[in-house]
């Protein structure tokens, strides 16, 4: 029989960038330990930020991350007409759009099975942002070692 565990959980407030999450995202779902074979989904509340998993260890990784596609959808584009909440409101949607509003990771042996330079970031495009809200939902089969 599998289980399921969910938690709602709110980061902090982050500058526009690439933020490594993974350890907030592990302390706040221990009970992934539990878990022998199944995944973690996480869901992100919002239209103006994204989810990813890339380089871990290279902070550089994430700064040509916010270069390089800040250069793709710049705030300048004259023909972007969602402009409400600022220049970056319509750029933010279209970068969100790039990345993904969810992430599905495997759980081996109660634990993320991400690659050694895998890391999980946070994508947020808005330079005055709020708090951004996960959704983290941990399923699979019982460990039977507990």
């Amino acid at each position: 029989m599998n289980q399921f565990f969910q938690k709602a959980i709110s980061l902090p407030i982050y500058p526009q960038g690439y933020h490594l999450i993974t350890e907030k995202v592990l302390s706040a779902i221990p009970e992934i330990r539990e878990i022998q074979i199944g995944f973690l989904q996480i869901f992100i509340q919002h239209t103006s930020a994204a989810l990813t998993i890339n380089e871990n260890a290279d902070p550089t990784v994430r700064k040509d991350f916010q270069t390089f596609v800040n250069e793709l959808i710049p705030e300048s584009y004259p023909r972007f007409i969602h402009t409400y909440e600022g220049p970056d409101d319509m750029p933010a949607h279209i970068k969100a759009s790039f990345f993904d509003s969810s992430l599905q990771i495997p759980i081996t042996g109660g634990k993320l099975n991400l690659g050694i330079w895998q890391g999980i970031y946070l994508c947020e495009f808005r330079r005055n942002a709020s708090s951004r809200n996960l959704i983290l939902t941990a399923f699979g089969t019982p460990r039977s070692d507990k």
